[in-house]
């Protein structure tokens, strides 16, 4: 008997429709042009990202062994990120990569954490909650990057971060 269960989790919890999304790819850095959400003009930034992970997962157990399949990407969702253009400059935008690359650098480490895993038949309890770990410290980064820059105000830990991301991805790619 084969079950199938799907979970598409996002960065915030604004209702979701079937908008365009952009998955990560290292060869694609973000434009002005690709976010296209309306700006919140009384926000105390200039600019947001929405981005998260996706994550899809299926599982059979035969003669009480345990397979599972998954896929595991991040991703950036244009109708729910914006600017507000005259505010904005290649700095910010840099910024708002990195959000779009912490993602990428979480979805990573769920894969590893999937990786040659041996589930037993509470499989989908064992996935979710290896998804929650993952996705409680992606949320925290995020909050936390966010805190440090300052919004990316804060120049030297704005470099200091682009530099341990860019480790942590080189780290972890393996699992891109």
């Amino acid at each position: 008997m084969k079950l199938f269960f799907a979970l598409l989790i996002f960065l915030l919890t604004l209702p979701q429709n079937n908008s365009e999304k952009i998955t990560w790819s290292e060869s694609y850095m973000l434009s002005w042009k690709d976010f296209r959400g309306k700006p919140i003009r009384s926000a105390s930034f200039v600019a947001t990202t929405n981005s998260g992970i996706s994550f899809q997962y299926s599982y059979s157990i035969k003669n009480n062994k345990v397979s599972v399949d998954y896929s595991v990407s991040s991703f950036f969702e244009p109708s729910n990120s914006w600017y507000i253009p005259e505010k904005v400059n290649d700095h910010i935008l840099k910024h708002e990569q990195l959000h779009f690359d912490i993602s990428e650098l979480h979805a990573r480490m769920l894969k590893k954490n999937l990786e040659g895993k041996q589930f037993s038949k509470r499989v989908q309890f064992e996935i979710e909650k290896i998804y929650r770990e993952v996705e409680q410290k992606r949320r925290a980064m995020q909050t936390r990057f966010d805190a440090e820059t300052d919004h990316s105000r804060n120049e030297k830990q704005e470099l200091y971060w682009r530099k341990f991301i860019a480790q942590q991805l080189a780290e972890y790619e393996h699992w891109k």
